[in-house]
């Protein structure tokens, strides 16, 4: 480590010790101020690692998560960006936060914004990248799905000898060819019949021919055991497959993977793909199926994703939504829910949640319309949006409210007529509604 680096690290080792013991925050200031001092700092920081780098729209955070708990059973102590810290001030952040495990090797498990990958791969070296999926999201920012494509793969580019492990059944991960060799994963758990995705689906032509995409099997949106009828265009082959679904819940999933019978404790289809992604890694690196199985079945609720918090007795189910895709997915999963809900959806417009809010009108809130909920609590800054939306998608004035703060919102929710209550947010809505129930008590500060 150069002596330009040395300095950076202690600096930025200091001012994160000296935020967290009087302010108790500061996930990304530590690094950009070791960056400042030395913008070459991740290389030397990072040296000695293997580094896995999970990117995508959806599902990169609990897989993270799950991924990580997986390489602890194996390999000990696993660093990781858990608040959420995933550009590159985030990333060396991360790094100066790091104690190396004194025996054995040392992994690093890295969540990162799709269009920060190229930035971060100009400073260290992934051994291993974990594409989840790419979904229509934040347009503001990443524009169509293409383009969002093209940046991880030119991420990836600068660790070529680096092995990308992608979600087999999307068909944009296998429409062009990448310098890195690639690994998939995905759902083999029907028998095949000729089917078609839903008309309002992104990402359903060919990348060849441009003709429509059928399939022999879809899960959700453009996932899928997907074909081109015109041309020779089609899912490739899996590395890793999961073969049976046992059981979903709202709450919980069992299903086969390689053989073997896993569980997690959250619920959805696409957490179960959040699943087999992490078990990808797993099998990558050799770890045993009974290591795997004890790292998938933690039930500790990660930020957002469906996490429970008790407000006066109402049993509230915390989700983050960003894009039509996974909303859609989310109302699925309300659907399996054996018990009465009222539900609060709160919508935000801010830089991190995507300022164009066009995309509410693109998921499937009609759907909520079968679901007899009897309140309905509409909140956020962008409170208008969400509640002609609502409207529009059938739910009955009498049972719609719209409160203009989040005070509001938890006081609607305290008066709730059912025990359970759904919250839907966008990213800040979640970080802002959060900030209040830690003021009036209902949850603590995160060390």
């Amino acid at each position: 480590m150069s002596l330009r680096s040395s300095f950076a690290t202690l600096t930025g080792k200091s001012s994160r010790w000296f935020l967290q013991t009087f302010f108790k925050g500061g996930s990304s200031l530590p690094g950009k101020i070791a960056l400042k001092l030395d913008p070459n700092v991740l290389d030397s920081l990072a040296k000695d690692y293997h580094i896995i780098v999970v990117t995508g729209t959806n599902g990169k955070t609990l897989t993270t998560a799950l991924t990580v708990n997986i390489l602890k059973q194996e390999f000990g102590d696993v660093l990781t960006n858990t608040t959420g810290a995933n550009m590159l001030q985030g990333i060396v952040s991360t790094f100066l936060s790091a104690k190396k495990n004194k025996n054995g090797e040392n992994f690093a498990v890295l969540e990162i914004d799709e269009a920060s990958l190229s930035k971060v791969t100009e400073f260290l070296t992934p051994e291993l990248f974990l594409y989840t999926n790419i979904f229509r999201d934040q347009m503001d920012r990443y524009g169509e799905i293409y383009t969002t494509y093209k940046l991880i793969v030119d991420g990836a580019k600068k660790a070529p000898k680096a092995t990308i492990l992608m979600n087999g059944d999307l068909p944009i991960f296998n429409s062009i060819e990448t310098v890195n060799p690639r690994k998939y994963y995905g759902f083999n758990h029907e028998a095949d019949h000729k089917t078609k995705a839903h008309y309002n689906t992104d990402g359903v032509l060919c990348p060849k021919c441009h003709h429509i995409l059928n399939y022999k099997m879809i899960t959700y949106s453009n996932l899928g055991k997907y074909y081109c009828p015109n041309c020779d265009f089609k899912r490739p082959e899996l590395d890793y497959e999961l073969t049976d679904i046992i059981e979903t819940t709202n709450v919980s999933a069992k299903f086969v993977i390689d053989e073997e019978t896993y569980g997690i404790e959250v619920g959805g289809l696409y957490n179960v793909y959040n699943a087999l992604a992490a078990t990808a890694v797993a099998e990558y690196y050799g770890i045993a199926p009974e290591k795997i199985r004890k790292g998938l079945a933690y039930d500790e609720k990660v930020f957002g994703r469906q996490e429970v918090i008790n407000i006066d007795g109402k049993k509230c189910t915390l989700v983050l939504v960003k894009n039509p895709v996974g909303l859609n997915q989310v109302i699925d999963t309300m659907a399996m829910a054996p018990f009465d809900f009222s539900l609060a959806a709160l919508l935000n417009a801010n830089y991190a949640d995507g300022i164009d809010v066009s995309w509410i009108w693109d998921s499937q809130l009609e759907n909520l319309q079968e679901m007899n909920i009897p309140k309905v609590i509409s909140g956020g800054e962008r409170k208008e949006d969400m509640t002609l939306r609502l409207k529009v998608a059938g739910i009955k004035p009498d049972t719609l409210i719209e409160v203009p703060d989040l005070k509001s919102v938890i006081s609607e929710i305290k008066s709730a007529p059912t025990e359970h209550v759904y919250i839907l947010a966008t990213y800040t809505a979640v970080l802002n509604l959060r900030k209040e129930l830690i003021q009036q008590g209902y949850i603590k500060e995160a060390n």
